[in-house]
């Protein structure tokens, strides 16, 4: 039963990855259809196509690997001008003769990055339709360019909202309700092993009262109680003192005589220091409840887990190198740090297969869905290509090129030519696959567990 509940975690994470990552493209595919421009395709997943069907201009699909998604847009980028792709290094241009004149090394170079310029450029030019008559993406205004490349990103942060806000307020957070779940027989002596009543061990304060299991806790000292809380800080400050205890029993109040009695025990300040004191005790325990938390527990939730993120990612490098070395040396991984999908998937399964009551596993899996969407918005905007955050930077700069020639009143400049930076693309990419291969690595051989 514990495999088929880890299977069945992973399964689902697996599934709310692939909606997160068909939200994603739906926030670039709406607004790019919205704005005009032709979308030819709309994939979820890579690798070879498991299904595909056209509406009208675009085919939509999921392929093998639920590991990402994209849309396939017309004119992503610039037409390069004729002479300057006839003259890119390697294209038999001018440039290209003068590559023959140059070192091995840096000719094969030269080559290696033109030829990825100029299969860009190619892979572009598909895209563009001839006498078609919407528009282009690079034709677009800056400001629709970048509504379209940051909606994909917004999409993941809306749907951790969403998520967070069913955990918080839809389910909500376990508490102690008032509803008395067990009371203890006796008081054990302090420090003991024991847990069963010996004859000479005198009855717990909440037994000699009267008070039995399924008691609904009304007030305490004349005090009405909402929770269990609140009943257990009025009895805390209530050592050796007589105190009125008001239940529900079988429809009625029943007003009770509790007296607690002096025990220390281990409290923890709202700051989270730990000191011990003499405290009233009686005896008895709470049923766990879930307590719905404010409509606006969500967003906040979302809202903090984008700081924390953003703080591991700033720092993506370097978590990543540290996260070698602990594979490497076997030393114990942070577990705030970076995770890879196989990680991700690995917490999935222990969540599903701990013997938790299935709600509290159903909210610790949504907050993990959640989290992930927070990543994935987090990560796409960081200003690198070919992440969304990179195309947006472009737009941008195209847009400051072209106030600026209005400002001195100069003739419209060229539209930013982003195929140029596909080798820094390139750079990145191998980055992002050197970083992902770490985690996965370190997620199979040396884990971050969830549940310690």
């Amino acid at each position: 039963m514990t495999v088929l509940a880890f299977v069945i975690g992973v399964v689902l994470l697996v599934v709310g990855l692939a909606v997160s990552i068909a939200l994603h493209e739906i926030g670039h595919l709406v607004p790019a259809k919205a704005f005009g421009v032709r979308v030819g395709r709309y994939m979820i997943g890579f690798g070879p196509t498991l299904w595909s069907r056209r509406f009208g201009e675009t085919e939509y699909g999921v392929k093998v690997l639920p590991l990402g998604g994209y849309i396939s847009m017309s004119g992503m980028y610039p037409p390069a001008p004729a002479a300057q792709v006839e003259d890119e290094p390697g294209t038999g241009g001018a440039l290209g003769a003068a590559d023959e004149r140059a070192s091995g090394a840096a000719r094969a170079r030269s080559s290696f990055f033109a030829a990825m310029v100029q299969d860009a450029r190619l892979a572009n030019a598909e895209t563009l339709v001839e006498g078609d008559t919407k528009p282009a993406f690079y034709q677009l205004a800056v400001w629709k360019r970048v509504v379209i490349m940051v909606g994909g990103p917004l999409m993941n942060f809306l749907f951790a909202i969403v998520l967070f806000a069913v955990a918080l307020t839809a389910i909500g957070v376990p508490a102690a309700t008032t509803t008395i779940a067990a009371v203890n027989e006796c008081v054990l002596p302090s420090g003991t092993e024991r847990s069963a009543c010996g004859a000479d061990d005198p009855a717990s304060p909440a037994a000699a009262a009267g008070i039995l299991p399924g008691d609904v806790l009304v007030s305490v000292d004349g005090t009405a109680v909402e929770d269990f809380a609140a009943a257990t800080a009025i009895i805390q400050d209530s050592p050796g003192r007589t105190i009125p205890v008001v239940v529900e029993r079988d429809g009625a109040a029943l007003t009770l005589q509790v007296t607690p009695i002096r025990a220390e025990r281990e409290l923890v300040s709202a700051d989270g220091e730990a000191t011990t004191a003499e405290v009233g005790f009686v005896g008895m325990t709470a049923t766990l409840g879930y307590e719905p938390q404010p409509l606006w527990a969500g967003p906040e939730a979302a809202v903090e887990r984008v700081g924390a993120v953003a703080g591991v990612i700033w720092q993506l490098p370097v978590k990543v190198y540290e996260t070698g070395v602990t594979l490497v040396t076997g030393t114990e991984r942070d577990p705030n740090g970076p995770l890879s999908v196989v990680g991700a998937g690995r917490l999935a399964g222990e969540v599903a297969a701990t013997e938790a009551p299935i709600l509290d596993r159903v909210v610790m899996l949504i907050g993990l869905l959640g989290s992930l969407n927070i990543a994935l918005f987090v990560f796409n905007l960081l200003p690198l290509l070919p992440l969304d955050g990179g195309h947006v930077v472009v737009a941008l700069w195209d847009g400051i090129k072209r106030m600026w020639a209005k400002l001195l009143r100069r003739p419209e400049p060229r539209p930013v030519d982003a195929t140029k930076l596909v080798p820094v693309t390139f750079v990145v990419v191998i980055g992002l696959i050197v970083m992902g291969g770490t985690l996965i690595l370190a997620d199979l051989f040396n884990p971050v567990s969830l549940l310690g």
